[in-house]
């Protein structure tokens, strides 16, 4: 018998079993402890995000107060002089 024949036996049994399952007495504290886990990382991750995109855009406008994009460039050749 395979290692997966054997869960799934136990799951059918399981399945099958009249009355409630038993529940692991941990089982609250590892939820618990997982679920405290993932908001620490969405925190963090979140945080990241925010200064990721405080940082874009301190960089954007640091980039248009030197380039100044909305001004039109100087020509480089000049229209010729005429009727003087």
């Amino acid at each position: 018998m395979s290692q997966q024949e054997r869960r799934e036996a136990v799951v059918r049994g399981m399945l099958d079993a009249e009355g409630p399952l038993p529940v692991p007495p941990d089982l609250h504290a590892d939820a618990v402890r997982r679920g405290a886990r993932m908001l620490r990382r969405r925190t963090v991750v979140r945080r990241l995000m925010w200064l990721l995109l405080l940082a874009a855009v301190v960089a954007f406008a640091v980039w248009a107060a030197e380039a100044q994009p909305w001004v039109e460039p100087p020509s480089s050749r000049t229209p010729p002089l005429t009727s003087w």
